[in-house]
């Protein structure tokens, strides 16, 4: 059962809390296992497929220091989530030929833009006030969900925040689900960690309840040496525009909606033949989701 929680005001104003719903469930290798892949794409939309033959050129700009979204393989190659992605859209609008894909420093991904020395920044750009007076933005084509790890042995069925009332709960200092925890489950015992390792730890030798963090690092956690096959996600996920962001979307100069509106139809055509499960599956072999 997956868990759904409404808006909830709070005093800065209203921040939904949300799981992502429906999911794509995508059969794994294993026909006995169902893996669920989050769309948060609306299909509803009915876009026609741009013409983009008057373009020489289409130049993603990424980097190669955010595992898996953008990384160089074993072979010095560049690679990840975003790089198959970037593809796969160039192909969807039928301009794989006119396609480049880049790879700079972080901190050298805006000017480049500004420059002209690229069309887009498939990157984890933050759509922020200030980025969105600088460009534009596709529509987010992946966020950052919130997940509870708990033992197997003490895993917490939903509705979750009246599982874990009263249970104590790691997170760590200073994170934005730090944060998080304190506004949407304040019946919880928070136990604040220096190191998200540290909390891990604690969780799993029994001392707190749960763990809450990043879904993402988490997934990978649970599949670590680390990790031992001791613990599972429990409730969620949750998603918060205000505590995690609007999640990763594809930057273009700010004149250039078309481009952006170009992607946001490419994206469309991959979620609904089923390539953007399939990428998901491919980086995230335990979702996050």
């Amino acid at each position: 059962m997956r868990e759904f929680i409404a808006q909830k005001l709070i005093l800065a104003g209203v921040t939904v809390l949300f799981c992502v719903a429906p999911a794509v469930l995508v059969r794994a290798a294993d026909p006995q296992n169902v893996v669920p892949t989050p769309n948060f794409f609306d299909q509803r939309q009915r876009m026609s497929k741009p013409d983009l033959s008057g373009r020489q050129r289409i130049r993603f700009l990424t980097t190669t220091d955010y595992p898996p979204f953008n990384f160089l393989d074993s072979r010095g190659q560049l690679a990840g989530f975003n790089v198959e992605l970037a593809r796969a859209i160039c192909e969807e609008l039928d301009i794989l030929p006119r396609c480049q894909i880049e790879a700079m420093a972080f901190k050298d991904l805006v000017p480049a833009l500004e420059r002209g020395d690229g069309e887009a920044i498939i990157a984890g750009l933050a759509m922020t006030p200030q980025t969105r007076s600088q460009f534009a933005f596709s529509e987010p084509y992946f966020r950052y969900p919130a997940r509870f790890v708990t033992r197997r042995d003490r895993m917490v069925k939903p509705p979750v925040a009246a599982g874990l009332k009263g249970k104590v709960v790691g997170v760590e200092k200073g994170s934005a689900h730090a944060a998080m925890l304190r506004a949407f489950f304040p019946d919880v015992k928070e136990q604040v960690f220096d190191m998200r390792n540290d909390g891990l730890a604690a969780m799993k030798g029994g001392k707190i309840d749960a763990f809450f963090g990043d879904g993402v690092s988490l997934s990978f956690w649970l599949e670590s040496e680390a990790a031992a096959g001791c613990c599972s996600f429990s409730g969620g996920p949750f998603l918060s525009d205000r505590f995690l962001g609007e999640g990763l979307a594809i930057a273009v100069a700010p004149n250039d909606k078309a481009l952006a509106d170009a992607i946001d139809y490419a994206i469309g055509q991959l979620v609904e033949k089923k390539r953007f499960s399939d990428l998901l599956l491919r980086y995230f072999p335990v979702s996050a989701f």
